[in-house]
């Protein structure tokens, strides 16, 4: 637990995607500040897309009583420091450590299905359980866009991936 009197996490809401502007600007001015990104796959062959794991946030450490807060509200960037009747209510150090070390830890390989899209895939549970199916995309990581031929008309349909099997 940290103590009153040392630097907390508090939470900066940005103005809509200027978090990365935020950031540089706070930084600039010595604030330590963590924005939390993720890597995102992109639906082109092999590329990564990096966004904000808290589009529109970042965390910048402040101590309460030594830091000037005043200019934090005329950065650019900066919309306002998330404050909870009128005061800011700090993060907890454990949950920032809890974010660095889960967007370190590699993505589970599990969660993300081998298939290629236009691949005949097999439906093993929910609604569509025994349907065959057309893969065409990953829709995060734990869910896919496949093509269904429902009502002689072919539609898309997310589903969990667990659901998915190889068409045999």
């Amino acid at each position: 637990m940290t103590p009153l009197n040392s630097p907390r996490w508090y939470l900066i809401q940005t103005k809509p995607r200027q978090e990365a502007r935020a950031e540089e600007h706070l930084c600039r001015q010595n604030f330590e500040c963590y924005r939390p990104l993720r890597t995102q796959p992109t639906s082109k062959a092999q590329s990564k897309h990096v966004e904000p794991l808290f589009p529109g946030y970042l965390f910048i450490r402040l101590d309460r009583d030594q830091d000037n807060w005043y200019p934090i509200r005329s950065t650019r960037g900066v919309s306002r420091v998330v404050s909870f009747g009128g005061q800011p209510l700090p993060v907890q150090d454990e949950l920032i450590d809890q974010l660095r070390q889960r967007i370190a830890a590699p993505a589970a390989s599990a969660a993300t299905p081998a298939f290629q899209p236009g691949e005949r895939v097999h439906v093993t549970g929910g609604g569509f359980q025994d349907l065959e199916a057309i893969f065409v995309a990953t829709d995060g990581e734990q869910r896919s866009i496949i093509l269904l031929n429902l009502l002689q008309r072919q539609q898309r349909v997310r589903v969990p991936n667990h659901y998915l099997q190889c068409f045999a």
